[in-house]
């Protein structure tokens, strides 16, 4: 599970870690925030058993991939095709948990459904899929916050991001315990794994390796309307939800899966903002027969 990069032909550097079999078709993962490619390991034991080479990459300022002055969902989508060609698969999926939800969306949106053959978004943080901050009524007081300093005052907004870098790097047991409070108990039992715990801090610990700009720049993203329509995508595509999420409700993603023409909507019952570990198995599940490992598919929540 070392890092690897590839090269973007405007001279960038990606950084990527694969976890799951090297030989299965790929998946490139859209970590969360504050996460990074070190996430893929939360994968691993689930991309193992369905046969998936399952890959992390560092969105640009995050981790070890390069900074990007401008950042846009169409330029991530032709950051991913880089990433694919480079490891030598055409066809390839994608998945996006929580803050990587979007980017999983916008690859829906902007690459050929001839090459990408899976698309699920987790949890995905779809705070500008209808406008700026639309979803703020829904979200807890200090997103909501962070929402409205991304869109309104960046100077505030880039000091709670520094302080939560500080926070992640070098007082791991704070972080923690203010994670678990955020949480529901299905999120909290899965925390309570010391393997899970561990790599789930090296993970957010990694995103500010350069600093928090990376992640303001893309958080920023996030909660400005989307220069993509949902309303447009007609693929299909996968949106997997908790409906007991705390972090971002239910209501959010049942509204973009209402919205989208090709959606299939899975909702985990009891399942909190960790259903992409809890339903791990079930995520890759789906993955690896869209992409012909030739198991099972297992049956969705509709």
């Amino acid at each position: 599970m070392d890092t690897s990069s590839i090269t973007t032909r405007d001279g960038r550097t990606l950084a990527l870690l694969e976890v799951g079999d090297p030989h299965g078709p790929l998946v490139l993962h859209n970590h969360g925030g504050p996460s990074s490619r070190l996430e893929a390991r939360l994968f691993a034991d689930a991309a193992v058993r369905h046969g998936l080479r399952f890959v992390g990459v560092d969105r640009p300022g995050i981790g070890s991939s390069s900074p990007q002055q401008e950042r846009s969902y169409a330029g991530w989508a032709d950051d991913l095709l880089a990433v694919a060609d480079a490891l030598g698969q055409r066809e390839f999926g994608v998945t996006g948990w929580s803050e990587g939800g979007p980017s999983a969306l916008a690859a829906a949106a902007y690459i050929d459904p001839e090459r990408l053959r899976h698309v699920a978004s987790i949890a995905g943080g779809s705070y500008g899929a209808f406008g700026d901050g639309w979803a703020a009524d829904h979200l807890s007081t200090i997103d909501a916050l962070g929402g409205f300093l991304a869109l309104h005052f960046q100077p505030g907004f880039r000091l709670m991001y520094a302080a939560l870098g500080i926070t992640a790097e070098h007082f791991r047991g704070t972080y923690m315990k203010q994670l678990r409070r955020a949480v529901n108990g299905y999120d909290a039992a899965l925390l309570a794994s010391p393997e899970v715990e561990t790599a789930f801090c090296e993970s957010s610990a990694e995103c500010f390796a350069q600093g928090s700009d990376g992640l303001v720049r893309d958080a920023q993203l996030l909660y400005r309307r989307w220069a993509f329509d949902v309303g447009a995508i007609e693929r299909k595509v996968h949106l997997w939800q908790g409906d007991d999420d705390t972090l971002v409700p239910s209501f959010i993603n049942r509204t973009v899966a209402d919205r989208m023409p090709g959606a299939v909507w899975h909702e985990v019952k009891g399942a909190g903002h960790f259903v992409a570990l809890g339903a791990a198995d079930e995520i890759l599940g789906v993955a690896a027969a869209e992409l012909g490992v030739g198991r099972r598919l297992p049956r969705g929540r509709e």
